[in-house]
């Protein structure tokens, strides 16, 4: 089969091109995994993470990619509740162990054998992928492939995020930085939360236009401060800074929840910037998300459907999977980015 390849961790202020396209064996289902012909497979910032080392994968090449949909070809021995030719989502938990205390609570996200699909194992930039039948989804007929890809992940964590951040109808609610996952968190949170006002912070441009015509009710900079403090604000980017100011703009009692796997140092001194009578007094919190749950990208597919909660998407060939990943790294942003087979 086709597949882009990470072979090493890569500087991408100097190498544009960290993926190359290979053929290599198409996988073979074991007990109870099945066999998917990838459709689309969704591009995130995590991709990023790992090819330039904040979250490497053990083992190199690696074939990355996490917001895979397609349609199952073929079965393994032992699958009960998939079929042939079913179309299914893969997101970010490829599999747990299934016995310890965090997955018997439903928390399998936070379970320390968990294996992330395209870091631990090869993932959904190629024709084919392996995966356990327990962590593929089936899709909502309300959507289309491409639709599909960015909510097994940009949606379903940021779904975590809204439910960690504790938000009730009618409190008020920030977002710093507007990608992938900030613009579903918004279209989410407008839909759950009809009479709370969204604040949206991000230091393009364009991004803020676009909030504005996604709804939001006020746009800023990432440093301006808001013009009424905030119940809980999530922080949807890979640096430092927007934590820091972030927590400003709380009310006491206030949360921040940083929806990100891992965070860049280009600006880790701006942390000895935390002044504690402004940033933390008063009882705010700073919550962090870990991975996605099974159960997470189960119920956001179902509410989703419920919501034609749709996202805006670019589309890009695999061989334009480069394109697309340093597009990310530039910040040129609007919505998700899909990579199409």
């Amino acid at each position: 089969m086709k597949a882009c390849l990470l072979k090493k961790i890569c500087d991408l202020n100097t190498e544009n091109n960290p993926l190359i396209i290979e053929e290599i064996p198409e996988p073979v289902p074991g007990i109870g995994e099945v066999l998917v012909k990838v459709s689309t497979c969704g591009v995130c910032h995590t991709e990023l993470d790992e090819i330039e080392g904040r979250t490497p994968p053990p083992v190199f090449p690696v074939v990355p990619g996490h917001q895979v949909i397609g349609r199952i070809e073929v079965l393994g021995k032992g699958v009960k509740n998939l079929k042939l030719n079913d179309r299914v989502g893969i997101g970010w938990i490829y599999s747990s162990c299934g016995l310890c205390e965090y997955c018997i609570e439903g928390n399998d996200n936070l379970c320390p054998d968990f294996r992330a699909t395209g870091r631990d194992v090869n993932g959904g930039y190629g024709e084919y992928i392996v995966v356990p039948e327990k962590s593929a989804f089936l899709i909502p007929e309300v959507f289309s492939d491409s639709e599909s890809a960015p909510l097994l992940c940009a949606g379903a964590i940021g779904y975590r995020s809204v439910k960690l951040a504790h938000l009730k109808n009618g409190q008020s609610f920030g977002l710093t930085g507007f990608g992938a996952s900030a613009h579903l968190v918004l279209k989410m949170v407008k839909h759950k939360y009809p009479d709370s006002k969204v604040f949206v912070f991000a230091r393009s441009e364009k991004e803020r236009e676009f909030a504005v015509q996604l709804g939001a009710d006020w746009i800023g900079n990432t440093t301006d401060e808001s013009p009424e403090k905030l119940n809980s604000i999530v922080d949807t980017t890979p640096v430092w800074m927007p934590v820091v100011e972030g927590l400003k703009n709380l009310k006491p009692n206030g949360r921040l929840v940083i929806n990100a796997i891992r965070k860049e140092d280009i600006d880790k001194n701006y942390l000895l910037k935390i002044d504690y009578p402004e940033h933390l007094w008063m009882e705010k919190e700073i919550k962090t998300v870990a991975n996605v749950s099974a159960s997470d990208i189960s119920e956001f597919l179902q509410l989703a459907a419920e919501l034609n909660l749709k996202p805006d998407y670019q589309e890009y060939a695999l061989e334009e999977a480069n394109i697309a990943l340093m597009e990310l790294k530039q910040r040129k942003i609007k919505g998700a980015k899909v990579i199409k087979l």
